[in-house]
């Protein structure tokens, strides 16, 4: 069953919503109705990682509130220019692990592919901050390159889509990807992590999700979502026509002070996934990323705080709770 509405009507909405999006912060105040000084260590004029909110998600914070848990993971403070010892412009062995130009082998079996280094939000605590997309070369050419070396080893049985953020492009050239992988017949999973969904339900359209699940894959689709209020009645249908169409749909957050480090939060957050068609998948640890050190809660913190999700909830609604160390062969539990 595929998902009801048009795709064209979906793919037009999309585009104009990149359009709008919010670049500057002093028109997301004016839409808050915030004014700067309420925000003493705002940091207006962001240098390396500027500002960029599409409007239906500002449209999901409190006006006039300067803690908003939405706002908080998209407004630039001067902390973020702030050294602080361990916390590093490569969090996650990123380098270390490139097979290929934007292709990255961490773990058995996988491969990540960094198909672009767009982003429809830019979150302050994103761990690729920081990341040299522009020295990746032109995309076909290095698409190219990652799927041929994807083929040459028959040990590599799963693909995950990232970036930037894979939804970022737009269908034609996501099926032309999709069929090519199709092709290396080792593979049998392909896997896309994309917070998109979650800021701009719009792009889920059905054009996509037949190219998702008309081939031979088990096709996954991981999306982003920090707190309950990102996942409107708009998001909540377009994941839950995914669903119909086949696509198995999993959520992966991350713990941040002051967003959604209570365990009340937590625990509504797993049920509304639950609500939209989304089993919670992971609970990451903060990765230390320069400039995002504000966001942390120590570990002792985060297991009280699963251990009272896990006390109010059934066990296949409570994430796990993991970090990623460089060098590891998997995500390290947490617990």
């Amino acid at each position: 069953m595929l998902p009801r509405r048009t795709g064209a009507c979906q793919s037009e909405t999309w585009r104009r919503e990149r359009v709008t999006a919010f670049t500057q912060v002093d028109e997301l105040l004016e839409f808050l109705e915030l004014d700067r000084t309420r925000i003493p260590d705002l940091d207006a004029e962001p240098e390396s990682w500027g500002l960029r909110v599409p409007r239906t998600f500002a449209e999901r914070m409190r006006p006039g509130d300067p803690d908003d848990p939405l706002l908080r993971q998209v407004l630039p403070l001067t902390a973020e220019r702030q050294p602080v010892a361990g916390y590093v412009t490569d969090p996650v062995g990123d380098a270390c692990a490139e097979r290929a130009p934007g292709l990255l082998v961490k773990y058995a079996g996988r491969a990540l592919l960094m198909v672009t280094g767009a982003c429809a939000i830019h979150c302050r605590y994103c761990f690729r901050r920081h990341f040299p997309y522009q020295d990746l070369g032109p995309s076909q050419a290095r698409l190219e390159r990652a799927l041929d070396e994807i083929a040459r080893d028959p040990s590599l049985t799963e693909v995950v889509l990232s970036g930037g953020d894979p939804l970022m492009l737009d269908d034609d050239r996501l099926d032309a990807l999709i069929r090519d992988l199709e092709c290396i017949t080792h593979l049998q999973r392909l896997r896309l992590h994309s917070r998109v969904p979650v800021v701009s339900p719009s792009r889920l359209t059905a054009r996509l999700a037949a190219s998702l699940t008309r081939g031979r894959f088990a096709s996954t689709l991981v999306i982003h979502a920090n707190h309950p209020r990102e996942l409107d009645e708009a998001v909540r249908s377009a994941l839950l026509d995914w669903r119909a169409a086949g696509v198995t749909l999993l959520n992966q957050s991350v713990l941040l002070r002051g967003v959604n480090d209570r365990i009340e939060i937590l625990t509504e957050l797993s049920e509304r996934l639950f609500a939209c068609g989304v089993l919670p998948y992971y609970l990451h640890g903060l990765d230390p990323v320069a400039g995002s050190a504000h966001f942390e809660v120590d570990d002792a913190e985060a297991r009280r705080l699963l251990d009272g999700v896990r006390a109010r909830l059934p066990g296949y609604l409570v994430p796990r709770l993991v970090r990623e160390i460089p060098g590891d062969h998997s995500k390290r539990p947490l617990e």
